[in-house]
């Protein structure tokens, strides 16, 4: 599949739209869940996955290493992710949870779903990024890293940091553990 993906790439940076497409096909589903994960709001979410293409199109000349796409993806995201926070927390708006449970989730899923969302948002965005590119994207340490342009031992560190503030967060600040 790499090769597949080198091959879209590589295409898609030579002009050809209908390569590019196809990369927005692969990539849409893991662009929008990880900006969801990173502002919580649906409708930001869409707006930055957008952008994050529209930008990916005019910038794909530039990329260097076509195998590194997906990691240059993301960089791209996280970046308009954390422009979008700095106007939210200028704006001090209060967010909305406008999402509704699906006829068959259960109380108990919507009650544990809002609960990790809401200690995901008490996190630093550096901390909530590290920890979304780990445990939700499945990138490795490495990979994070060289998505976050931080030192692999960083990554470690605030993936570390993160799950302990999450774990205070769900247990209602308990010491204990």
């Amino acid at each position: 599949m790499d090769r597949e993906l080198y091959r879209l790439v590589h295409k898609a940076k030579n002009g050809d739209q209908e390569a590019f497409a196809e990369l927005i096909k692969r990539y849409q589903g893991p662009v929008f869940r990880h900006a969801l994960a990173m502002v919580d709001d649906r409708m930001d979410a869409e707006d930055i996955a957008q952008e994050a293409f529209v930008k990916a199109f005019y910038a794909l000349p530039k990329l260097e290493n076509e195998y590194a796409f997906a990691s240059w993806l993301t960089r791209m995201v996280s970046n308009l992710c954390y422009d979008h926070l700095k106007k939210k927390k200028k704006r001090k708006t209060v967010p909305e949870n406008e999402n509704l449970p699906q006829p068959r989730e259960t109380i108990e899923n919507v009650q544990l779903n809002l609960a990790l969302r809401e200690a995901l948002q008490t996190l630093s965005p550096a901390h909530r990024e590290a920890l979304i590119l780990c445990d939700i994207q499945g990138f490795s340490y490495k990979e994070i890293a060289e998505i976050m342009n931080i030192p692999l031992g960083t990554v470690k560190s605030r993936i570390s940091t993160a799950r302990w503030e999450m774990r205070k967060a769900l247990l209602g600040g308990e010491k204990n553990g």
